[in-house]
């Protein structure tokens, strides 16, 4: 490929066109960033060469809409809304530029010209590893769809190096190694080298003369903005994802004693700082892991609202005199979550500290300024912080939880003394003398000024059994706002045949920003045409799909078998053990029958994915048992009677039918690994039933049970998260209902204990 690419690349001049559509501009501009933003050795231009210089093409484009975006919102100055999350779960963002660019087509000529295809450039990039689960994929959905709307919103997170873990499975099971997303660098971010923020750890509070109080002392490191670009689809707005890097400074390296052979301590606070941005997630079973975490918090919480006050600033700043109670008419944060929690004492401290407001207009201020998302009603995932690591850690915001809690007690008191009994439960701090702890929940409950679940049946199980007891203080505070997708990512741009089926049969392309449209195909769902188009462009995907498999696991399935799909983090409550075990159970079932009666079963393939935490053991044992039960129905020819080898259909548009009728009965296991967004991607669009069977009243929401019904994938799950309300949308005769109610699980608990 490199002598093609180099011949190729020699017919077309190195010239700068930013901002063309036009295939042979474009091509141009890619050799441009080969020759003239050099990363690698000069006359390489092999697929890892042409993707960075693709991307920086791109790029070109961002970063002009992106300015005249950021001088837009200068000018108008409008409400803007500040999202405050540790995850981002954002995926390749080659293909989702190009494709809400509307220049795909371009792109895939311009690199035709220097002999590559667009498809292999795409896999050379990899994923950005800011994220985990749902948490951090919906935070991701959430800008493209503000940025698609045209909302002037805002992103803020933190550049973790190495992610949460790259999953290797081994015959010992699941292994981590660090993600190595920027071992060479990523294309998409520019570092904002004037928005540094000095953020503080540790420390005493001064008080002074006139009564006001000051933190002092400790260890401070800097917060260095890096910026991501946004872009809708279809539209020049383009907004920011804003991650944070922690640095020292020069003059925190200690050169006397570097010199002197001390070298460790010499760089003590650089080393200190690289921490904090190292690992998402990193393991808290030790004291020092609960101080990092806590750290990482408090690093995003403070450099993000430092950013916001400035901005906020800045804006006024020639436009006469202003008033803080102004703020929130012109600032939204919305807090993803209970980890930026410390954004409430924080802005707390900046206002009273800083800016030498008085309790009572910083509270007003604050309470009107912050909105908290609940994602968990497991008690576990209810963070709850101890309250010395938290005095040592941020002293000054203990004493502000403390004020916090102290008035919040105070008004129950007077207003409410029917709820006094409650108020060990209620109140923000919880003076166990064993373990005294700061409950973020509560203190996110009590301070924001509205609070929201992510599924109807979520939202309602909040009012009426979590946060029952404030409901009755604030019946106006809690609202329901159901989780959601984005349908560019999750159908438009991940199944390209599928999507030109929808798009031909409605007669507009529309239905990427309206799904409502998509109830239009219902009068087509029994014509032969519409039909046989369809399962071939299922077929195409399943193709894909069994040769991802083929490549990354090694194991040979069937496309014609029915693909039986359950991805998602690895947690008992999620219940991929009774997947599993459901799947030795066929395995048994079909050893006992006979050749002729197997001959008469639906072939089927069962792929399980997902990452297990690195300390949740049992988790881990699950990952183990599905590859030991894979290694075992796999090479078991009883079950597998089909060749172990993929079958490649050059002319995917044959009828479904036909294929079926060539399967053989089997059973394949596999478990993916190295779950992610562009491994889902692939999953998804191959997918025909796909399970989440999460015991009813744990699981929040669900997102990727929207995007396999989007895909014109079956469901068999249970009566929870946004099941509920995807049943009620396509009908319960396409839903396959299973497992007891969430109003029903309690008496059955009851009912096991006692045995």
């Amino acid at each position: 490929m490199a002598e093609n690419g180099k011949s190729a690349t020699e017919k077309v001049p190195a010239v700068a066109n930013p901002l063309s559509e036009q295939p042979s501009e474009i091509a141009s501009n890619i050799n441009y960033h080969a020759q003239f933003s050099p990363h690698f050795s000069p006359f390489k231009f092999e697929p890892e060469q042409a993707f960075f210089a693709t991307a920086e093409s791109v790029r070109d484009r961002l970063v002009k809409q992106w300015n005249e975006t950021f001088l837009h919102y200068h000018k108008v100055d409008p409400k803007q809304t500040y999202y405050l999350s540790m995850e981002y779960l954002q995926g390749r963002a080659l293909t989702n530029a190009i494709g809400n660019l509307d220049i795909q087509n371009a792109y895939a000529e311009a690199l035709n010209k220097l002999g590559h295809e667009l498809e292999e450039i795409a896999e050379q990039e990899k994923d950005a590893a800011l994220g985990n689960g749902g948490l951090g994929r919906l935070a991701s959905c959430f800008l493209d769809s503000m940025a698609t709307l045209n909302l002037p919103a805002w992103g803020y997170g933190l550049r973790y190096k190495y992610g949460l873990f790259k999953q290797l499975i081994t015959k010992q099971g699941q292994e981590e190694i660090a993600e190595d997303w920027l071992e060479k660098f990523s294309p998409w971010e520019v570092v904002r080298h004037d928005i540094v923020f000095p953020v503080r750890f540790f420390g005493s509070i001064e008080i002074n003369p006139d009564g006001s109080r000051k933190w002092v002392g400790g260890e401070v490191v800097q917060a260095l903005a890096y910026d991501v670009p946004i872009p809708g689809y279809k539209t020049k707005n383009t907004i920011s994802l804003r991650l944070w890097e922690a640095k020292a400074r020069a003059e925190d390296f200690n050169l006397f004693q570097f010199n002197d052979g001390q070298y460790e301590s010499a760089a003590q606070l650089h080393s200190r700082a690289q921490q904090i941005c190292a690992v998402l997630y990193p393991g808290d079973a030790t004291e020092d892991g609960k101080l990092l975490r806590l750290k990482q918090q408090f690093f995003l919480c403070s450099a993000s609202l430092q950013d916001i006050i400035l901005r906020f600033k800045e804006r006024r700043s020639g436009k006469g005199s202003w008033k803080w109670s102004e703020f929130p008419s012109k600032v939204a944060v919305q807090l993803n979550d209970t980890h930026p929690t410390l954004a409430i004492p924080e802005l707390m401290r900046l206002l009273l500290d800083d800016e030498r407001l008085g309790w009572d207009e910083a509270w007003d201020v604050t309470t009107r300024t912050i909105a908290y998302t609940n994602h968990t009603v497991l008690p576990e995932a209810l963070e709850k912080w101890s309250q010395p690591v938290m005095w040592k850690l941020l002293p000054r915001h203990m004493e502000i939880i403390e004020e916090i809690d102290k008035r919040f007690l105070a008004m129950i008191n007077a207003t409410r003394p029917d709820l006094e009994h409650k108020l060990p439960t209620m109140r923000v701090l919880d003076h166990n003398p064993q373990k005294p702890v700061v409950r973020m929940a509560n203190l996110c409950v009590v301070s924001a000024h509205t609070v929201n679940g992510v599924a109807q049946l979520h939202s309602d199980i909040l009012k009426a059994e979590l946060f029952a007891d404030y409901v009755s203080i604030w019946p106006t505070k809690f609202q329901n706002k159901t989780n959601g997708i984005t349908p560019r990512r999750w159908l438009r741009f991940c199944s390209p045949e599928l999507s030109n089926i929808i798009t031909k049969w409605l007669k507009t392309d529309q239905w990427a920003t309206n799904l409502d449209l998509l109830s239009g195909l219902r009068e087509f769902a029994d014509n032969a045409d519409f039909q046989d188009e369809w399962a071939s462009a299922k077929m195409a995907n399943k193709q894909r799909l069994a040769q991802y498999i083929l490549r990354v696991t090694g194991v040979s399935i069937d496309p014609n078998s029915l693909f039986d799909i359950q991805v998602k983090r690895i947690h008992e409550y999620k219940r991929q053990l009774l997947n599993i075990l459901g799947a030795i159970y066929r395995y048994k079932k079909l050893k006992e029958m006979s050749p002729e009666l197997r001959k008469n079963t639906t072939s089927r393939t069962i792929m399980i994915g997902g990452k297990a935490f690195a300390t949740y053991t049992n988790a881990k044992r699950i990952v183990k048992l599905v590859n030991d039960v894979g290694a075992v129905v796999n090479n078991d020819p009883e079950v597998n009677s089909y060749l172990k080898k993929p079958v490649v259909l050059h002319n995917t548009f044959v009828s479904y039918a036909l294929l079926f009728s060539k399967a053989t009965s089997g059973i394949d296991v596999v478990f993916v690994p190295n779950y992610n967004v562009s491994v889902a991607e692939m999953l998804i669009p191959g997918s025909e039933l796909s399970q989440h069977i999460s015991t009813a009243g744990m699981e929040a929401s669900g997102t990727s049970n929207m995007k396999f019904a989007l895909n014109g994938c079956l469901i068999i799950g249970t009566l929870d998260g946004a099941n509920v309300e995807i049943r009620e949308e396509i009908g319960e005769e396409n839903f396959f209902l299973f497992g007891a109610r969430a109003d029903e699980v309690p008496q059955l608990r009851k009912d096991r204990e006692n045995g």
